[in-house]
């Protein structure tokens, strides 16, 4: 007896289909985001059945890896102690961000601002962009 062939559809490779769902969930409308920028973030924040927008504001100390799975570091002093966040840039949960100021930074990372307090941990502002 002979068997019958089926024409499968021609599937998608994998990387063609990873790249088809970043493209989708990327965020199109971002500014160019830079270490030593001062930003504003927009984070939804869920209580209950309701949702928000919190704001959080702060130094961008570094960021890390590249397309969808950019992630930035964000850091803050609150009441005198210092606050960091990493935010995944593309996340639905990351609403708005607005850069309130630039900086002119000569390292990838700033972690040495998490040693410096007050005056130290002042930053040269870029009037270029």
């Amino acid at each position: 007896m002979g068997s019958i062939k089926l024409k499968q559809p021609q599937a998608l490779s994998d990387e063609k289909t990873i790249n088809l769902i970043e493209e989708r969930q990327t965020k199109k409308n971002l500014p160019k985001i830079l270490v030593g920028d001062t930003v504003k973030i927009g984070v939804v924040i869920k209580e209950g059945n309701k949702e928000r927008v919190q704001f959080y504001q702060g130094i961008i100390i570094g960021k890390s890896n590249i397309g969808i799975n950019l992630t930035i570091s964000v850091r803050k002093i609150f009441q005198g102690i210092g606050v960091e966040r990493k935010f995944l840039v593309h996340s639905p949960k990351f609403e708005s961000i607005e850069i309130i100021k630039s900086s002119r930074v000569r390292k990838s990372k700033l972690y040495y601002l998490r040693k410096v307090l007050g005056k130290k941990s002042r930053l040269k502002q870029n009037f270029n962009t």
